[in-house]
């Protein structure tokens, strides 16, 4: 039996904008992310929760024209046998990194490699900008999306404690960077 499945990855277009809420499935929050810094270096600790929680991101509703054919931002969507498994949305910030606003990965594909395919996609969009890495930011309370982060080569660049002051689920913003060797 071949395989007939094959991931594609595509730049948003007119036709595809249907297809951007759709990989913004809940995810589990079992544990958070405890930084500290020490002599100018950031570490953390990891604290699981005593009992796991499922949420999801509000889907976004942006002008999505404004990332279709941009030097500046760009999204990309990746299809599976015609469906859409999976996005990330970026966008070349004033520091001359590629900030990445969102990503995300159908529940059934994580785990799978899409979110590695997509961020090297994203880098791959940086490194011909000359930009000198990638950015992004979590919450404290998504240790699964920190892990992720760190397995593709992320460090913890900074914290900060009042961003998400509204959210009482929310102690801490996490700032996480990859800058390119």
């Amino acid at each position: 039996m071949g395989n007939e499945s094959k991931l594609i990855i595509s730049s948003l277009n007119n036709e595809l904008i249907d297809d951007i809420n759709m990989t913004n499935d809940f995810f589990e929050l079992y544990g958070r992310v405890v930084p500290s810094l020490q002599s100018g270096r950031w570490s953390y600790k990891e604290v699981f929760f005593n009992k796991t929680r499922k949420t999801r991101f509000p889907d976004d509703k942006l002008d999505w024209s404004q990332y279709i054919n941009q030097e500046d931002k760009a999204l990309f969507l990746a299809y599976m046998n015609n469906t859409c498994i999976g996005q990330i949305r970026i966008i070349k910030d004033w520091n001359r990194f590629c900030y990445i606003e969102s990503i995300s990965t159908k529940k059934e594909y994580r785990g799978s490699g899409v979110g590695t395919l997509l961020l090297n996609k994203a880098e791959e969009w940086a490194k011909q900008r000359q930009l000198i890495g990638m950015s992004l930011e979590t919450q404290d309370d998504n240790l699964g999306a920190c892990r992720f982060y760190v397995k593709q080569g992320f460090s913890l660049g900074g914290v900060d404690t009042l961003k998400q002051s509204y959210n009482p689920n929310i102690e801490t913003t996490l700032y996480w960077y990859k800058v390119f060797k």
